[in-house]
């Protein structure tokens, strides 16, 4: 074996073993113990976070904490929306990822019970999901997709 291959086949292994340490560090089941020591830290403390701030929600949040995010849109447009979009929130089943924004790169789902992907019923009433969504949550790059009952496209959208 020469001294070229030698070289390319434990670069190969240190990457392998590189690669597998990193996978694994960012395991959610296991890990140190740290995160459920400073959860129960901060549980103790009254519900603060070690910077000082307050871990208390908004006050307009404070009825809606059990609520689905689902249901927490179909509040807003409910209340907010035009007749129209109030029709089309009908319609949805789940929604996912509205609560976890960054402004960089900021991804939600709206599932509904229209049928047929783009050539079926659910296209318009896509648009409007889409809209009423950017009315309720903003974000600097969000970007909003509906699915119908089978999990196909019906529409995206900016929020």
């Amino acid at each position: 074996m020469g001294m070229k291959s030698k070289i390319a086949l434990g670069a190969v292994v240190g990457i392998v073993i590189i690669g597998a340490a990193s996978a694994n560090s960012g395991d959610s089941d296991g890990g140190s113990g740290d995160k459920g020591a400073s959860a129960s830290a901060e549980r103790r403390s009254g519900g603060t976070k070690p910077d000082g701030a307050s871990d208390a929600k908004p006050a307009e949040d404070k009825g809606t904490e059990k609520a689905s995010q689902a249901e927490r849109f179909k509040a807003f447009v409910q209340k907010n929306g035009t007749p129209q979009e109030k029709d089309a929130v009908a319609h949805v089943t789940k929604v996912q990822g509205a609560d976890e924004q960054n402004d960089i790169l900021d991804a939600a789902d709206i599932y509904t019970d229209f049928t047929g992907g783009l050539m079926g019923e659910g296209t318009a009433p896509a648009k409007l999901l889409t809209s009423a969504f950017a009315d309720w949550k903003q974000s600097d790059n969000g970007l909003v997709t509906v699915y119908d009952a089978d999990g196909e496209l019906l529409g995206t959208g900016n929020f």
